[in-house]
């Protein structure tokens, strides 16, 4: 394999209801810098049916070059359609790296193209580098349940892949008018040859907590002690309006329900303020809250590694401290309410 051949970034764009997906602008953010990094474009990949005109955003949020594949055969996301759409292209173009986003389309689409190219794929990857001479992309992920951070490598192929998890990379300031190479492309593929058919689509109408789109997050560990000092969390969120988080003990000791999980295994947050009570700190949690805006930590514990993560840490018992929270918050929402702060 000749990696000269081999040139530039790209990000496959997700598509959903004529919305691109956030983490695919985040992409464009972090795959700006590794092209830059390189003395490379940045292209983005678009699938979909009339899409064409999101390019226009692409190009706003950094993209040197726009591919498309537009044609009512990619209306709905299936697995067949857009692996041979992303391989013509790369097959094509040859580039140096692929980035997706860790969504259920990224990562299906991702393992599905990597059973076919000659390469690997980095699943879940939190932090990305390029070596600038060599192209040789670093993608660190957290290994071994969250206690080590690995830097995976794929020396010998080309292209190199990684998903990447929503909310650990950040977008570019869109810049208005900016404009790229549109390229449009195609491949002669027919409905009756794909194997998969979509017959319905059922909507989801039961409303989750989406706390990764929260302001405030208050999150809690196992040193609550019980499904009952859990309870402390959810006093303290209802003052402050804020969602509810937890550690991946606690879900898994059935104290909270899953998709309030915070960390590699659950979801990647970035509110404006994040208090971690009763969280010890593991290297699977602060991956996926580390980028907010204010870290308050709670725990007794002056050793806790979750003091090395966080802006303002307490030492002491929750069952103390929360309550004077609460109290404090309470009487200074009280005091807005009457005219007296």
């Amino acid at each position: 394999m000749s990696f000269e051949d081999y040139r530039g970034v790209w990000v496959f764009i997700e598509e959903k209801e004529g919305q691109i997906a956030p983490v695919s602008l985040e992409l464009l953010g972090a795959g700006r810098r590794l092209a830059d990094k390189r003395g490379d474009e940045l292209a983005g990949i678009l699938i979909g049916d009339q899409i064409t005109a999101l390019a226009d955003t692409v190009f706003e949020y950094g993209a040197d070059t726009v591919y498309t594949y537009d044609s009512p055969i990619f209306k709905h996301y299936r697995t067949e359609t857009f692996m041979k759409a992303l391989l013509a292209c790369t097959e094509k173009y040859k580039p140096e790296i692929i980035l997706y986003g860790a969504t259920s389309t990224g990562k299906d689409l991702a393992s599905a193209v990597a059973t076919d190219l000659p390469t690997g794929l980095t699943a879940d990857t939190t932090i990305l580098d390029v070596e600038e001479d060599t192209g040789l992309l670093l993608a660190s992920r957290p290994a071994f349940g969250g206690n080590i951070m690995a830097t995976i490598l794929c020396k010998k192929y080309r292209p190199q892949m990684a998903t990447v998890r929503p909310k650990v990379m950040k977008a570019l300031s869109p810049e208005p008018g900016r404009r790229g190479k549109l390229i449009e492309e195609s491949i002669p593929l027919k409905e009756e040859e794909v194997r998969t058919k979509v017959l319905e689509i059922v909507r989801d109408t039961v409303k989750q907590v989406r706390i990764d789109e929260a302001d405030i997050i208050v999150a809690g560990g196992k040193g609550l002690g019980s499904p009952s000092g859990f309870q402390l969390i959810h006093q303290l969120a209802d003052v402050l309006g804020a969602a509810v988080g937890g550690s991946r003990d606690v879900v898994e000791a059935g104290w909270i329900e899953h998709h309030h999980q915070v960390g590699q295994t659950g979801v990647t947050v970035t509110p404006k303020i994040y208090f971690a009570i009763g969280i010890s700190g593991a290297i699977q949690h602060i991956v996926g809250m580390q980028n907010s805006g204010l870290i308050i930590a709670i725990n007794k514990d002056p050793n806790a590694a979750i003091f090395q993560a966080c802006h303002h840490g307490i030492v002491g018992d929750a069952f103390e401290i929360v309550p004077m929270l609460i109290e404090q918050f309470n009487h200074a929402w009280n005091g807005k309410e009457d005219g007296h702060a």
